[in-house]
């Protein structure tokens, strides 16, 4: 697992062979990365399936909760397949204009 910290939110890409080994990783080093805003970036090379991604829902949900931003950046995906309230893109340029857009929103109050 690569982690790239930012200004604003923090990269996690992958090194694994595969999608599974990523999100082990992933779940055993969430506790660093609690209270950041984050961008998840699943590999091309992976083959996942809208079920593999949901993994991350629970992430999601506990960042939102938090008032911190949570994207998955995947490309293989169609996004209308997904709850509303997962954030999911096709690209990083649009996952850095979610957290964006949502730290403005909750510096509005929203």
């Amino acid at each position: 697992m690569n982690v790239t910290e930012k200004s604003a939110y923090t990269l996690i890409t992958s090194n694994e062979e595969n999608f599974f080994d990523f999100v082990k990783n992933f779940r055993e080093a969430y506790v660093n990365y609690k209270d950041k805003n984050l961008i998840i970036e699943i590999s091309e090379n992976f083959k996942v399936s809208n079920e593999n991604i949901l993994l991350f829902l629970e992430y999601a949900h506990k960042h939102q909760n938090n008032g911190i931003s949570f994207v998955v950046v995947s490309r293989d995906v169609t996004i209308d397949d997904f709850p509303e309230d997962f954030n999911i893109v096709p690209t990083l340029v649009e996952a850095e204009d979610v957290v964006e857009m949502e730290d403005i929103q909750r510096d509005l109050g929203f």
